[in-house]
């Protein structure tokens, strides 16, 4: 079996970005769901806007300008105590309840796993140790060492030279279309990993190398290539 450098992407994909619904449905409501959907659209949205820009930030301070953003778009007037604390709650997000069985038998192969994400490092790093899987990586991949954000070429390059592996030998396992679509036009494989069955790929004409429902499925596909 070939031995692969995995890039796993962080938000939406291995920890869950929606952990804040909980707290959300107790300050707004029955409008919780709708909000954490817009906010998490414009988090996305500024940062490939800052990309384009060449106008690099911390991805914190995109996911906090997105919070105000989405506040004066549904006008709900939050308190900036309740702010706070839905921004500190953002840092301690729960991961998906598959992703430790999945990364725990990847680390039993000769597979080579690195976390790859928008987020700074230490963002990451606090991530993943709140997440209770921070052992099973073999290292923290983040955007910030060249100030540029997913799905810039410039991004995926980085994780290969940072990990010393190549686009053949490279993959991107994430559940964001934009990523996967991204890391595949670089030339990296990719898995999307479909965490709802009503998400949607886009419809661009380029395809994930392999589509997955749960990282569990991650080790038996690797075997096929």
């Amino acid at each position: 079996m070939t031995s692969y450098t995995l890039a796993f992407d962080i938000y939406g994909t291995l920890i869950d970005t929606s952990g804040v619904l909980d707290s959300l449905k107790k300050m707004i409501g029955d409008r919780a769901r709708l909000f954490i959907n817009i906010w998490r659209n414009k988090q996305l949205e500024y940062s490939f806007r800052r990309g384009l820009m060449d106008a690099y930030v911390d991805f914190s301070l995109c996911t906090k300008e997105a919070l105000e953003y989405t506040c004066l778009n549904l006008d709900i007037k939050l308190t900036q105590d309740q702010k706070s604390s839905l921004l500190h709650e953002y840092k301690r997000l729960p991961a998906f309840p598959d992703v430790l069985e999945g990364i725990e038998r990847l680390k039993h192969t000769k597979h080579k796993v690195y976390a790859f994400s928008n987020g700074s490092y230490q963002a990451i790093k606090e991530l993943l140790h709140n997440a209770n899987i921070e052992y099973f990586f073999d290292g923290i991949v983040s955007v910030e060492d060249i100030k540029m954000f997913k799905p810039s070429p410039l991004v995926y390059q980085h994780f290969n030279t940072k990990t010393n592996s190549t686009k053949d030998t490279a993959w991107l396992i994430s559940s964001n279309p934009f990523d996967v679509i991204g890391a595949i036009s670089y030339g990296m494989k990719s898995a999307w990993v479909q965490r709802s069955s009503t998400s949607i790929f886009d419809p661009w004409g380029i395809d994930p190398t392999e589509t997955i429902n749960s990282i569990t499925e991650l080790q038996h596909i690797l075997e096929k290539y």
